[in-house]
């Protein structure tokens, strides 16, 4: 006895929504990404413009270390 499982199916405009719904979010998703690295770029900028001794010397290893 042979036992068929039914599979339900989607129509294609369901699929083309739910693929336009998540390209969307996608692109959202990465403006916010981009803007959050470009804001941490400028601090670092911000931080090497005024301190780049400092930060420089932060790394220096000290005696055997």
């Amino acid at each position: 006895m042979a036992q068929e499982q039914k599979q339900p199916r989607k129509s294609s405009e369901t699929d083309e929504a739910t693929e336009v719904a998540t390209e969307s979010d996608v692109a959202e998703r990465r403006e916010a990404l981009d803007d959050d690295v470009d804001a941490i770029l400028d601090e670092i900028d911000e931080v090497l413009e005024s301190n780049a001794e400092d930060f420089v010397k932060s790394f220096i290893q000290k005696g055997g270390q």
